[in-house]
């Protein structure tokens, strides 16, 4: 007498086992059992023979690890060719060695350039020389940030990526272009920075743009030094949101709040008044200004709160003044009134 016994499931090993021997199944249980499997193989959704699954996990991995290999060889070729020229490959330093290692050896040193390209500027002098006379240069070098500075960027749904125009930077450009060289110094990538440049100043008030490529990646972050400016340091005034920015030379930094894009910002219009103050008294070190102002939250608006103590005091020591005295020293004054003071 047999009897069928079912090891696990279907997919494993079926047969009859008797006292002494296995014998194999007759067509008709064959069927049976065929019909009974795949039965249960509708109901599975997820069962695939093992056979099967083997071979397409065969396939996928030899696709990745194809793909990784292409890649890698591919850029070992790229990367590690020789240069040549109208004759054919330049001989360099590597050109001795076996033709692999060759590659290799040019790969990795290309790599180290442009990981030092990234971190350290492209140009030890950032802006030309000083022009001599009778050529006119500025005295003053304005440094300005673009984002949040003077545009705000905005991201909607309908419109993604826009940036908004500050109110007054068309004033602000033009008064500050008189006494100050204009330079956009960003950490923005040039091709996100020329575009926004070429719209906001339309008339050329500013005189050079510095993107990315010219900032120091310091600790993963791009910071400006101002040394490879070119330019004389106590006439030079970073504007920017970002005291961190300027970390070797924090007393050439006038920090502004950020711009959030509210259309009742008039900062600007101060930062004007400001920096032509600067450039009327003629200071001769900007970092003693910029230094004072640097301990204020918002140097903007205790610059204004200076000026406007310093009116009341001008409109008080007139109305002291004997009444035949006060027309002419109104005149004497006016200049006081109108310009004020730095601090």
């Amino acid at each position: 007498m047999y009897k069928i016994v079912w090891f696990g499931t279907l997919n494993k090993s079926i047969g009859y086992i008797g006292k002494k021997k296995t014998r194999l199944l007759s067509p008709c249980e064959k069927i049976c059992l065929n019909t009974a499997r795949k039965t249960v193989q509708r109901c599975d959704k997820n069962y695939s023979p093992p056979k099967l699954s083997r071979i397409k996990n065969f396939y996928t991995y030899s696709f990745v690890l194809g793909s990784l290999f292409s890649m890698v060889m591919w850029a070992i070729y790229k990367l590690g060719k020789p240069e040549e020229d109208h004759r054919g490959p330049i001989e360099d330093e590597f050109s001795q060695l076996p033709w692999f290692r060759q590659y290799l050896m040019r790969m990795w040193h290309t790599l180290q350039y442009y990981e030092k390209m990234m971190e350290e500027p492209q140009m030890a002098k950032l802006l030309p020389n000083v022009v001599p006379p009778p050529y006119i240069q500025p005295p003053y070098s304005l440094v300005l940030e673009i984002k949040d500075v003077l545009v705000h960027p905005d991201w909607t749904y309908q419109t993604g990526w826009r940036f908004k125009k500050r109110p007054g930077v068309d004033y602000f450009l033009q008064q500050c272009s008189r006494n100050f060289e204009i330079v956009i110094y960003t950490s923005e990538q040039g091709m996100t920075a020329f575009p926004l440049l070429d719209a906001l100043d339309p008339y050329g008030y500013i005189s050079y743009r510095l993107v990315r490529g010219a900032t120091d990646l310091v600790e993963g972050q791009h910071t400006k030094n101002l040394d490879y400016l070119n330019r004389d340091l106590s006439r030079v005034i970073v504007v920017d949101c970002d005291p961190y920015t300027t970390p070797m030379h924090p007393d050439n930094s006038l920090v502004l709040t950020k711009w959030l894009g509210n259309d009742d910002d008039v900062q600007l219009f101060d930062l004007t008044a400001f920096l032509q103050l600067v450039a009327e008294h003629q200071v001769n070190d900007v970092r003693e200004v910029l230094r004072y102002y640097r301990q204020f939250e918002d140097p903007i608006e205790q610059f204004k709160d200076n000026q406007r103590r310093l009116q009341e005091q001008n409109q008080q020591s007139i109305q002291n003044l004997p009444t035949s005295e006060r027309q002419w020293n109104l005149t004497l004054l006016g200049r006081s009134l109108r310009g004020s003071s730095i601090k």
